[in-house]
């Protein structure tokens, strides 16, 4: 008996109609650097693109395995990424809903019996429909404590990205070599991730990028001086501890327009002629140069301490900071060994 053959599809139309090309479009926009990371994307969202062309001609294969681990160093991009894979997922229609909750161990377990279930299945009935983001996820596991509530929020986690896969995505992030001892002392994590994305730190030159991004976004800017200037600093301090990608290059142009401001107010306060425009726009190199970065070795306790403080989504001038709540929108690489691994991660 003939069978009749399906139709043709035309994927390039698919793409085109499901819009997910503008939203890797934004994703080169948004974020400097990240080549593998965004060729790995690309490779999920054609994937993705794919299966849905399968579907359409009755050879559907199952519902894929969608949840994944973003391994990298502070600053790097991973909650930027994670908004931007949220959106691919709605627009190709493997979530209902635009939708990211981000959280830690905090969100999830709580400090007395009875207190972490609650906690973790709040959370995860706000992420449904969406996408988990759980950053540091390893401190969910803390085996040195025989009293931590840590494993029954794992537990109900494992249910839930099993029994529910269809209806929720969860990503996993935090640093490759504790992401990698999280995974040996919970095999059912790894066993349910069927991405893992490594971010790599970020170069000198793309750092400097990043610093005229976000320095344009507030109107300001460099000259020749201090843009010679920041790119030392870099060279600084991306050798020393705690130094956190664009999250510390966020940080350091902070600690610059307070100087900035600081000499403009002194030499107003001194008798000087009215400023204008280019001069309040104006990083002038000494306001670079004032950090005691470049006095001494090792980070000064205002210039190490910097990568706690900006989210690393704002420090691209892309989305808003991701503080514990609801948004609405490759080989694993050894970390750079000159920029020792310290930092909370991010």
């Amino acid at each position: 008996m003939n069978l009749a053959l399906p139709p043709n599809i035309d994927l390039a139309a698919l793409y085109r109609d499901s819009g997910i090309g503008e939203v890797l479009a934004e994703l080169d926009r948004d974020l400097v650097g990240l080549a593998p990371v965004k060729t790995r994307i690309r490779e999920i969202a054609a994937h993705l693109l794919v299966e849905r062309a399968r579907e359409s001609l009755g050879l559907a294969s199952g519902a894929p395995t969608l949840h994944m681990c973003f391994s990298g160093n502070p600053g790097t991009g991973k909650t930027t990424v994670a908004l931007r894979m949220a959106e691919v997922l709605h627009r190709l229609g493997y979530i209902r809903r635009n939708h990211l909750v981000s959280v830690t161990r905090d969100d999830l377990v709580g400090q007395y019996i009875g207190h972490t279930a609650p906690k973790t299945r709040d959370v995860l009935k706000r992420a449904m429909g969406g996408v988990l983001f759980i950053d540091e996820a390893y401190y969910l596991y803390r085996p040195e404590n025989e009293r931590d509530y840590g494993q029954e929020a794992i537990e109900i986690l494992l249910q839930t990205m099993e029994n529910q896969r269809d209806d929720l995505v969860v990503i996993l992030a935090g640093y490759a070599s504790r992401m990698e001892v999280f995974f040996e002392s919970n095999p059912g994590f790894r066993s349910r991730i069927a991405h893992h994305i490594t971010f790599p730190d970020y170069g000198d030159a793309e750092l400097l990028d990043i610093a005229e991004r976000m320095l344009a976004t507030m109107h300001y800017r460099f000259d020749t001086d201090s843009r010679r200037a920041f790119a030392e600093y870099l060279a600084l301090r991306t050798r020393q501890p705690n130094f956190a990608n664009a999250r510390s290059v966020r940080n350091a142009l902070d600690r610059s327009r307070l100087r900035q401001a600081n000499r403009l107010f002194a030499r107003a306060m001194e008798g000087a002629a009215p400023i204008d425009a280019a001069a309040l726009t104006l990083i002038a190199a000494e306001d670079i140069r004032a950090s005691r970065v470049f006095a001494a070795p090792v980070a000064s306790s205002d210039d190490s301490a910097e990568c706690a403080q900006c989210a690393e989504s704002a420090a691209y001038g892309g989305p808003p900071a991701i503080a514990p709540n609801t948004h609405t929108a490759g080989v694993p690489a050894t970390p750079d060994a000159r920029r020792p691994a310290t930092a909370p991660p991010g």
